[in-house]
């Protein structure tokens, strides 16, 4: 089965066999392996070993999102969000019942947020301390760039929090280069094509000290993992974590350093998410998406208007070609979500776009306009 989802996401053989072992997580045996880790993802964050810390968590993105928002912002705290998508109407509401005070900037999903936009707001709003961004959104497919953004936040002297969730291991991305952003999650199972199971935070050190007491929350408290491991060593998870997938990415890191790391991966991505776009064009069906906004994580497409297509019906018949897509959207206008990343070629995805075509056929979709 071809599974094309943006996470998480289709996987090599080789390691999908590494999964095939029990671990004690807390082996010495074991302790080299997860403290090498952490310093392999903060070297590829652009962190240094003494300004930046790995900090991993059990879990999916979401309770990354929250860790970091519970973590480096305290209770009251107002916290912008650029309101462009799904997964950025997910973290307000994460914001909110954290205790936090989200405030939206409303933005179409159909195109990033621009510096000004975001330098506009906080001018407006001194008592704004964070911004919080989707890097990549896969709702619709549109990338934020956290380096414009960046520096807006840092020119007025505020902090950042950024979700690069679907982002990191394809999209660039340079903590050294970037001060202001105090923490920055994603997880196992998305860019880097590992299992899923494992979240990381690469976030400042002196940030996740003076951010001490503000969680909440023992699970959710970034700074109780970095206080654990200078106390138990960096090879040392504070609970028990999913250690197969945890084991699995590390070899997921050899990979993607063997393929040329994160510009090669981009590449193929980037090839992946054009072929997509151009194949749906081809076969009548409307992109989501103005092509200068399209992402390469995932490519969203809108329904056809055929009073015979039914979306689960078409991912069921799609399935059964072997291409196996989501079977939801995330945007106001009915689309289907097909997404680019994961251990996945341009062979693969011509061959899917084939089977998209012959689906249509089958169903006797004939009018492929947007719905």
């Amino acid at each position: 089965m071809l599974l094309l989802i943006p996470g998480p996401v289709q996987t090599r053989p080789e390691l999908r066999a590494v999964m095939g072992q029990d671990i004690a997580p807390w082996d010495n045996d074991f302790r080299p392996v997860y403290a090498g880790i952490r310093d392999r993802v903060r070297d590829l964050a652009g962190g240094g070993a003494e300004t930046h810390a790995t900090l991993p968590l059990q879990g999916c993105g979401h309770f990354m999102v929250e860790a970091a928002v519970r973590t480096y912002t305290a209770p009251g705290a107002r916290i912008l969000i650029p309101m462009n998508g799904a997964y950025a109407s997910r973290m307000e509401r994460l914001v909110r019942e954290c205790g936090r005070v989200p405030v939206p900037l409303p933005v179409p999903d159909t195109r990033p947020v621009t510096g000004e936009e975001v330098a506009a707001a906080l001018a407006a709003d001194p008592g704004i301390g964070h911004v919080a961004m989707v890097y990549s959104e896969t709702g619709s497919g549109i990338i934020n760039d956290p380096a414009e953004i960046g520096a807006a936040v840092r020119n007025a002297g505020r902090r950042m929090i950024l979700d690069a969730v679907s982002a990191f291991g394809a999209l660039p991305l340079d903590l050294g280069a970037q001060p202001e952003i105090d923490v920055m999650v994603f997880t196992s199972g998305k860019c880097f094509e590992g299992m899923p199971g494992i979240g990381f935070a690469v976030a400042r050190i002196d940030r996740t000290v003076a951010s001490a007491g503000n969680a909440g929350s023992w699970c959710f408290d970034l700074s109780d993992v970095y206080t654990h491991a200078l106390r138990n060593s960096w090879g040392s998870f504070r609970f028990t974590p999913a250690v197969q997938a945890l084991n699995a990415f590390a070899m997921a890191l050899e990979l993607h350093a063997a393929e040329g790391g994160q510009p090669a991966r981009l590449a193929r991505y980037q090839e992946n998410a054009k072929l997509l776009y151009d194949g749906a064009l081809s076969l009548g069906l409307t992109p989501y998406l103005e092509r200068k906004h399209q992402g390469p994580v995932i490519v969203t497409i809108h329904q056809p208007a055929d009073r015979a297509f039914a979306l689960q019906a078409f991912v069921d018949a799609l399935k059964s070609r072997g291409v196996l897509i989501s079977n939801f959207h995330n945007t106001q206008a009915p689309t289907m979500r097909i997404g680019a990343i994961g251990a996945v070629t341009a062979t693969d995805i011509k061959f899917a776009v084939e089977a998209i075509g012959a689906t249509l056929d089958a169903m006797g979709i004939s009018r492929r306009e947007a719905a």
